[in-house]
């Protein structure tokens, strides 16, 4: 039960501050700042969780990354279900939260969604949305299995490498699908701005379900393939 515990707080942060900067400073391509406020806010989010509940779960705070985790052997089935019912309810109690600060405050939302990802970016392609989440999410899961690798010698720096990723993966991402790597974080907030009435995001929000899963599905097995293939040398 800690451990649901754990990734509920720690998904429930990811989106609030993740999702809730987005809305603050947008995302504007010509100016660019958006981008980077946006993608460090997500990558210091995964930094400080991961120091912070790590030791408890693991921070996966990412059904993506759980599913990496469990082909490699990393948790049970059981684990990997209740993980997954406790990131999608994080992720929706974060956007709900910021449905309530940025309603009661009167607060503009830059994003127009909660922090929703959407297609807009790739002029609404579905292919190209689809392909951008597998690459990116791909990038992120192999890097979190090479770190979190019992082969692995980054001592306490495994944190800061992980949320670094993800800033990077933000900063090429933002434009074309407003980067989602992350399942339980798309979810959220788009049934939170369809319970607000902007139901837009949901009906592209299968993207972000289907290609950070398929990502993390080939990253899985990619590394467990290279692992295997070094022991053996």
């Amino acid at each position: 039960m800690k451990k649901l515990i754990a990734e509920f707080i720690g998904t429930a942060v990811l989106v609030t501050l993740g999702c809730g900067t987005a809305m603050l400073v947008g995302c504007d391509a010509i100016m660019g700042g958006g981008y980077i406020l946006t993608a460090l806010a997500f990558g210091l989010v995964i930094v400080g969780m991961a120091y912070c509940v790590g030791n408890i779960s693991g921070c996966h705070i990412n059904p993506a990354v759980s599913l990496g985790v469990l082909i490699n052997g990393g948790i049970s089935v059981k684990d990997f279900f209740g993980y997954i019912v406790a990131q999608c309810l994080g992720a929706f109690a974060g956007a709900g939260l910021l449905a309530a600060i940025f309603n009661l405050g009167d607060v503009t939302d830059m994003t127009g969604g909660f922090g929703s990802n959407g297609l807009a970016g790739v002029n609404d392609s579905i292919a190209a949305g689809l392909l951008v989440e597998v690459v990116l999410t791909f990038i992120f899961v192999m890097t979190i299995l090479g770190v979190t690798s019992s082969k692995a010698n980054h001592g306490s720096f495994g944190g800061l490498i992980i949320g670094l990723t993800l800033t990077l993966v933000h900063i090429f991402g933002i434009g074309l699908t407003g980067t989602s790597v992350n399942p339980a974080r798309s979810i959220g907030p788009a049934i939170v701005a369809a319970i607000d009435g902007n139901t837009a995001p949901m009906e592209c929000v299968w993207v972000f379900i289907v290609g950070p899963l398929v990502g993390a599905l080939l990253a899985a097995v990619v590394y467990k393939f290279l692992e295997k293939e070094k022991a053996a040398e």
